[in-house]
């Protein structure tokens, strides 16, 4: 059995869940009350996007970047 490293990205939303997600597969999303349960979830989720679609064959990961812009419409 192979070990990988993914990347993944991790938020709150509004109503405190968390939001996980791996930017190497489209739609490879999950949720959980606390971080843990949301991890072990988007284990099955990519568990699912690898079967589809070998490790192999998907996006390459470049890194995560900030950008700063000025509007407006944000108060």
């Amino acid at each position: 059995m192979k070990t990988y490293h993914l990347p993944i990205v991790v938020e709150v939303d509004e109503d405190g869940f968390f939001i996980v997600s791996c930017p190497l597969y489209k739609g490879c999303h999950s949720y959980g009350k606390n971080i843990d349960e949301a991890l072990d979830n988007l284990k099955e989720v990519i568990a699912m996007c690898v079967e589809e679609q070998p490790l192999e064959e998907s996006n390459k990961f470049i890194g995560v970047r900030e950008i700063e812009f000025k509007t407006s419409l944000i108060s």
